[in-house]
């Protein structure tokens, strides 16, 4: 009979269609082929309720609580009264508490799986010693906050610049209680390892992965309408995430109107959930904002280059996996290729300037065979990327 293991999300792990869901589905995935999984998780998307039949036959037990955005914003604001970093009172659950509380009395668990910072404050207290806590921090969010406030001013700035102190604060005392605390890449391990200098030897990197078999374009999926222009741009991501709103908005703004003075049919394509307001004003002759659709891969393949023009990352970013599995030239940032590194053959990486994005995407649109598949992209993901050797470290950490 397999042990049990407690496994706390801070969001739905389904569908895996966007950074943290892809992480946290492929987690589960592998806990329930080693494991009888205890599940608690939120939901803070409506859209999400019709997936919650899709993971019940990989876990034992499932326990779900619904967020409502704006009231855990409201709860949020206690942390300014009690000291706590914002994040924490924003999932700070009575019913989620007193479940894992019951799971942990009732079913014999020796090993819990923490998914983000946020989910720490479930089992804090709750008889450590009993188990092994394994903390998957996925990325230095305290840093992450420390980088959104730099991009703002006056009150804003000094609420992010609090919750990046706090938070930090707070990802050091979790790391203390943990057996291991893992990151997404080498680069946020050694970050964290500079934050955390007394808890170095038990930080670990644990890569993400691509799903090569889904993200393959010699495989079927549904045809979409043909894309606009004689040169197609897309940029893939949740549109509700700060640093991809920044980002489109900054590429929209900065380096779209000067590939459009060279090349004046170019279209851009953000394609994504939930896109903000300020996503949707970005629409025009050039650019469609196409909001949420059913899958990403008909974009991506009919992209004659993809763009990942991110000035505030952490981590490694999927959708650039994605695009290199679906045989595609990236073009991104330093920020967006950093844990992912390919060699130049394959990819552009560059600094978030305007005009030598725009004079390397121009050279790239203008070679002879720019719809050919780009086939050494997909292979060095395929050796550098694997689930399947990232995620048999977990069952080390659990012992």
């Amino acid at each position: 009979m397999m042990t049990a293991v407690l496994y706390l999300a801070h969001r739905l792990p389904y569908p895996p269609n966007k950074g943290d869901k892809i992480r946290s589905y492929h987690l589960l995935k592998h806990l329930a082929s080693h494991y009888q999984v205890f599940l608690g998780t939120f939901i803070d998307d409506p859209h999400d309720w019709q997936y919650v039949e899709q993971i019940k036959p990989l876990c034992t037990e499932v326990f779900i609580r619904p967020i409502n955005p704006l009231w855990a914003k409201c709860k949020a604001l206690s942390g300014f009264v009690t000291g706590q970093p914002l994040t924490l009172p924003y999932y700070t659950d009575s019913k989620m508490k007193h479940w894992v509380k019951t799971v942990l009395a009732n079913q014999g668990i020796n090993n819990v799986l923490v998914f983000s910072s946020a989910m720490g404050q479930f089992v804090d207290g709750n008889g450590q010693a009993a188990f092994r806590k394994i903390i998957d921090f996925v990325d230095v969010d305290s840093d992450k906050w420390r980088q959104y406030s730099e991009k703002k001013s006056g009150l804003a700035a000094w609420v992010y610049r609090r919750e990046a102190r706090q938070l930090q604060i707070y990802e050091k005392q979790l790391a203390r209680s943990a057996a291991a605390s893992l990151f997404v890449s080498e680069q946020e391990a050694k970050l964290f390892k500079q934050l955390a200098k007394d808890q170095a030897d038990q930080i670990y990197a644990m890569r993400n992965g691509v799903d090569l078999n889904y993200f393959n374009p010699q495989v079927a999926f549904n045809p979409i309408p043909p894309l606009s222009g004689s040169a197609r741009i897309v940029f893939t991501g949740a549109m509700d995430y700060w640093a991809n709103v920044e980002a489109v908005t900054w590429f929209a703004k900065e380096v779209l109107p000067l590939l459009t003075q060279v090349q004046p049919d170019l279209h851009f394509y953000i394609v994504g959930g939930n896109p903000t307001s300020e996503v949707q004003q970005l629409a025009s002759p050039h650019v469609t904002v196409t909001g949420r659709v059913d899958d990403v891969r008909p974009y991506i393949d009919a992209a004659d280059l993809v763009v990942a023009p991110l000035r505030i990352a952490r981590g490694i970013q999927n959708k650039v996996l994605e695009a290199m599995a679906m045989a595609k030239w990236v073009v991104a940032t330093e920020q967006a290729m950093e844990g992912i590194n390919p060699p130049k053959e394959i990819a552009d990486t560059l600094p978030a300037m305007a005009q030598p994005m725009a004079d390397t995407i121009l050279a790239r649109l203008n070679v002879t065979d720019r719809q050919t598949s780009h086939q050494a992209a997909r292979q060095w993901v395929a050796q550098h990327f694997s689930w399947e050797s990232s995620l048999q470290q977990l069952n080390q950490w659990f012992g």
